[in-house]
């Protein structure tokens, strides 16, 4: 392969990792070269395997596309330690060196999680203030921005100090990425009293009522996630990772029992046949697909984990959220804000 010469906008993506590996990650990186034409893509993976794809979709050789081989594909089974020592010419640990020499802006990756972010932490390094990364999502609400929420599981056990960098981050990520003045801040708890909650959660309390970098608003439940009342929810990865993947389960529960209900009934299936265009656009608002994405953030540069399972339609979200991270230059703002609040605390 020849060398690539890095343009203005360059992201490389694991093409072999996840549930799908080429056949979800191909056709979603065809239709982000046609959605952004001055983005360029480094297509990590089995190169004879990729240019076969490629050529069944028509679109081999194409100027938007770079191949880098690589020989070693990290399984979704594979312990984290196991791939960080022994799958160092593996498609995810190619596209993280492609950030680490600064040849794309950013990474997309559907691959094994603690893989992901073991890797990442070795590679890319720590942003200075940051003890830990975070998985942060954009998740629906009711009405408004969405929200975003972190940990979705990168760092299971959290201390006070931990969660409240992860809050400076995920103010950063709203203000920058969707454009909210003063983010609402809440952490995630057992209650809304002062009195509730982990001694790691209060103390977590204390130090973001003390910060004036952040719009911090207190305490929220779990059944006010979707209702708009706070902009970033912090919590621990254990917290926020049972809280997605069970919120994801309720809609998918919500939606096979309304179908089956419309099947039962003649009258039930034509009332359904009527009203399936506003359940479509109702679930297409919600689905997990539509906002998949999860930012590893802490890191010195941007790394997006797809989920193992992702379509072509979920890929592409994912590469769309690494855009927007590149064109907002978010590893940077967040390291520009951390520096204030550490002054500010100092």
């Amino acid at each position: 392969m020849h060398s690539v010469q890095p343009l203005k906008l360059t992201l490389a993506l694991d093409m072999m990792g996840g549930d799908h590996g080429p056949h979800s990650s191909i056709p979603a990186a065809l239709a982000a070269i046609c959605e952004f034409p001055d983005l360029h893509l480094i297509l990590c993976g089995d190169e004879a395997l990729l240019t076969e794809q490629l050529k069944l979709h028509g679109v081999f050789p194409h100027p938007q596309l770079t191949l880098r081989h690589s020989s070693q594909v990290v399984s979704m089974a594979e312990k984290p330690a196991v791939a960080l020592r022994s799958k160092r010419d593996s498609s995810m640990r190619a596209a993280l060196d492609l950030v680490d020499k600064g040849d794309v802006q950013a990474c997309v990756s559907a691959g094994n999680t603690g893989a992901l972010i073991a890797m990442a932490h070795f590679v890319l390094k720590m942003l200075n203030g940051v003890d830990r990364p975070a998985l942060i999502s954009a998740l629906p609400a009711i009405e408004g921005n969405p929200v975003y929420m972190l940990d979705l599981g990168a760092t299971v056990n959290c201390d006070a100090d931990t969660l409240f960098q992860f809050a400076v981050m995920g103010s950063v990520m709203a203000e920058e990425v969707i454009g909210i003045s003063k983010p609402k801040v809440a952490l995630l708890n057992v209650g809304e009293e002062e009195i509730k909650g982990s001694d790691q959660i209060k103390r977590a309390a204390m130090l973001l009522a003390d910060c004036a970098e952040i719009n911090y608003i207190g305490y929220i439940e779990g059944n006010d996630i979707f209702t708009g009342k706070a902009d970033v929810i912090v919590c621990d990865g254990f917290v926020g990772n049972v809280a997605l993947k069970t919120c994801e389960g309720v809609a998918k529960l919500i939606l096979r029992r309304f179908e089956s209900s419309i099947k039962e009934r003649a009258t039930a299936q034509l009332i359904g046949w009527l009203i399936k265009p506003f359940i479509k656009n109702l679930y297409q608002g919600v689905n997990p697909d539509h906002y998949n994405g999860a930012s590893l953030i802490g890191l010195r540069g941007i790394v997006v984990k797809s989920h193992g399972n992702a379509t072509k339609e979920a890929f592409l979200s994912a590469i769309r959220q690494a855009v927007r991270e590149v064109e907002r230059q978010v590893p940077a703002k967040i390291k520009d804000r951390l520096e204030h609040v550490l002054i500010d605390k100092a």
